[in-house]
């Protein structure tokens, strides 16, 4: 029972991680107007803290490898707690910057080694299951807290959001300790434990996989709600229930990507789920202007999303579970590193006013992954002939 409940707050820190990162993205327009910058600036905020967490995810996994997993965790989330409770006390761009930087550094921790984390406290059958559902907490926090995020800006200001989230990681750290077992240990890591990756072909191929598709969707989803209001006069409504329908289709398809992966096993099921981002922005792209099609881009698109890194996750612990802590590190990283270029990408592109170019763009992306998917999928079928 007490593995069950630790599971669920294990999610529920990851809620605190989306939120704490892609918060920004639901409130760009306040925070421009707050802090007197541009759109494409507050944009940067994403851009510069994924740079932060690419570099962190793996160092800290090395630093932290013989800490205590409940210490580990819960400290990560009292310290991204911190970090929004003073940012909710300036309106100096710079200073959010500079206060957003240093939290991530710390952040970069949590998605990753809760990932490593549940996997120490279930049977080996359950693994991919219980990584898809500690990875719930992202779509949630797109599906909820997004939304939420843009609401309390609309009505009561960008300072209230990062309120808000502060009270919410510090409770949410607060379960994390009464809940998660003392005594949990990763296996121990070394700088030889990245070499090794560093010469595992299956792996490296696995983090290409996940720096394009990542790349693809940043380039689009950090501009969303400005998109809408470019291609469709969309204002902060819309912009809300889209990040709301969103995040709950990505949490259906999680869902289902738990409960078929065990039948089916990771590499097809994540191949079904790419074919269906891939096809989202697609539809977006080509219906961008044209508030049904992109909508039913968002389906698509979103019914992929948190599906598709949970099986990344899985596919990276089923390859080589003693490297699991750094492999699965390695992977936020490159995830962030692909937030870092879309969101560049994305901004670059609306600064510029190429708002039809952005979906193509992030399409494109995404075509890449899902071809390198099949050809690594191919020289699988040749070594086993």
């Amino acid at each position: 029972m007490r593995n069950y409940f630790s599971r669920i707050v294990l999610m529920l820190g990851n809620v605190v991680t989306g939120l704490s990162i892609l918060g920004p993205a639901g409130m760009l327009a306040d925070l421009a107007r707050g802090l007197h910058v541009g759109i494409h600036d507050t944009g940067l905020l994403v851009t510069y803290g994924a740079i932060v967490l690419c570099i962190g995810s793996p160092v800290m996994a090395w630093l932290t490898t013989r800490v205590d997993r409940r210490v580990l965790l819960v400290a990560t989330l009292a310290t991204l707690a911190a970090g929004q409770a003073a940012s909710a006390l300036t309106s100096n761009y710079y200073v959010i910057l500079l206060l957003r930087i240093g939290m991530l550094a710390i952040g970069a921790i949590y998605t990753p080694q809760a990932a490593a984390t549940v996997a120490l406290i279930v049977h080996d059958r359950e693994r991919p299951s219980a990584i898809a559902f500690v990875f719930l907490g992202w779509s949630i926090a797109i599906a909820g807290g997004l939304p939420l995020v843009t609401l309390i800006a609309t009505h009561f200001g960008w300072q209230a959001v990062y309120g808000t989230l502060a009270a919410i990681a510090a409770i949410v750290a607060a379960l994390l300790f009464v809940v998660l077992p003392q005594g949990l240990q990763g296996h121990p890591l070394s700088p030889q434990s990245f070499v090794t990756i560093a010469h595992s072909k299956r792996i490296l191929l696995i983090l290409l996989v996940t720096l394009l598709q990542t790349s693809g969707q940043f380039t689009v989803f950090i501009y969303l709600a400005p998109l809408l209001h470019a291609l469709t006069g969309a204002g902060p409504a819309v912009a809300g229930g889209f990040f709301a329908f969103y995040g709950v289709v990505g949490l259906v398809g999680n869902v289902v990507a738990s409960g078929i992966v065990t039948k089916f096993g990771t590499q097809k099921t994540l191949a079904l789920f790419m074919a269906s981002t891939l096809l989202g922005l697609t539809l977006w792209s080509v219906g961008a202007g044209w508030l049904v099609a992109m909508g039913a881009g968002i389906f698509f698109w979103a019914f992929g999303f948190a599906a598709i890194n949970s099986m990344q996750q899985a596919r990276l612990v089923a390859a080589a579970p003693d490297l699991a802590s750094a492999s699965v590190a390695l992977n936020t990283s490159v995830l962030y590193v692909g937030q870092a270029i879309g969101s560049a990408i994305g901004g670059l592109l609306f600064a510029h006013e190429y708002f039809h170019l952005v979906g193509y763009v992030g399409a494109g992306f995404v075509a890449l992954a899902c071809a390198l998917l099949a050809a690594a999928w191919e020289t699988s079928k040749r070594r086993q002939s």
